[in-house]
């Protein structure tokens, strides 16, 4: 096989002299190795949803106590990315919204890394408004692109219609196809859109995704409204438990330690 060349390494007494860029010890009178991608111990992909849902809460100044879903999302994979760095795995990256923003295939390289690091930031910083996406489509596409086993975390808020459930977790069965293992991290702001934590003045309910919008007072529907969204959130965790599939609930007001502990274990359990 044809290895892909990733970077240059110091030379270290002692290590095996095969892989010695003598050209380059030619040009600096220093001695370096080449790195190659085959000699990442694992090799991980992180999907992350960026369609409008994704940008709630509005939020006028980002910091690490004031966050919406998609700049938790960016913020836990560049977490999740440093850990991977520092093992010298291998990282990939797609993210989507109704298209294909990004897709880079798994690599170690530090530069490779500084330019998942910037599409991270992009990610957070684009337009945000009515843009609906079917997540699935997206999902079938990059089970496509992952053609070498890969640990695979996805950030979505999982916001999709009834009819388009089926399809989502057909699409989460292709993503494990060549035994990849996945994780869903189900990323929602629980105060607002699992407890309905509004106060009862008459409000304007507003779908970010479609601009459709209801006028209510939140205690007239908080009672059956949570008793659905929990309902969902059971029946999805029950779904991905039948498939095999890790669910992990994401709150973006409690903090990374729930997203690192379970990148750690699935690590280890990766092998």
């Amino acid at each position: 096989f044809s290895a892909e060349f990733a970077e240059h390494k110091i030379y270290n007494s002692g290590e095996s002299t095969k892989h010695i860029d003598w050209k380059l010890y030619a040009k600096t009178d220093k001695l370096y190795t080449k790195r190659y991608e085959e000699e990442t111990n694992l090799r991980c992909h992180l999907i992350i949803d960026n369609s409008s849902s994704m940008h709630y809460p509005a939020i006028k100044q980002f910091s690490i106590d004031s966050l919406n879903k998609i700049g938790f999302s960016a913020l836990a994979s560049a977490a999740i990315m440093n850990l991977l760095k520092r093992q010298r795995d291998a990282i990939g990256m797609s993210i989507y919204s109704d298209h294909y923003e990004f897709y880079t295939n798994e690599k170690g390289s530090e530069r490779h890394h500084q330019m998942l690091l910037g599409e991270l930031n992009n990610a957070i910083s684009r337009s945000s408004k009515e843009i609906t996406t079917k997540t699935y489509t997206h999902l079938h596409l990059i089970a496509e692109k992952l053609k070498r086993r890969s640990l695979v975390f996805l950030f979505t808020d999982m916001f999709q219609s009834d009819a388009e459930e089926e399809q989502l977790f057909e699409a989460l069965q292709h993503l494990k196809y060549n035994k990849h293992e996945v994780v869903l991290f189900h990323t929602y702001d629980k105060s607002k859109e699992l407890e309905f934590d509004f106060n009862n003045r008459p409000k304007r309910f507003v779908d970010v995704e479609t601009g459709e919008h209801v006028n209510l007072y939140a205690d007239n529907i908080k009672e059956n409204y949570e008793k659905a969204v929990g309902e969902y959130f059971s029946a999805l965790e029950l779904k991905c438990g039948q498939y095999r599939i890790k669910y992990v609930r994401a709150d973006i007001n409690e903090g990374f330690n729930k997203i690192l502990t379970t990148y750690l274990v699935e690590r280890q359990k990766f092998g």
